[in-house]
């Protein structure tokens, strides 16, 4: 684990747009888990907030997780969702203790 990469993804969706954007976050989980390297993969709805999405992800490596950024699930999230996200910020991060 010492080249582990953790990302904390969060979207938010415009409020109009809250079902759709939720129904295509969803489909990401499945085929992510299966990505060679994903450690972890779990989605997060805020409770006050439901148009925002968090994903909490551990992956082998950074090589690994910029494959996943490539994916054609990812993708199509992407063009499924153009216009729809008010936000999206990525922050990958390390494990310091």
């Amino acid at each position: 684990m010492l080249n582990a990469l953790t990302i904390v993804a969060r979207i938010e969706a415009k409020r109009e747009k809250l079902d759709l954007v939720k129904s295509e976050v969803l489909k990401l989980i499945e085929p992510t888990r299966q990505e060679k390297g994903c450690l972890q993969y779990d989605l997060h709805q805020d409770n006050e907030k439901p148009e925002i999405f968090i994903f909490v992800e551990n992956w082998e490596n950074k090589e690994l997780w910029q494959i996943h950024m490539e994916s054609n699930h990812l993708k199509s999230f992407v063009k499924n969702t153009d216009g729809a996200l008010a936000n999206l910020t990525i922050n990958q991060m390390s494990k310091i203790r």
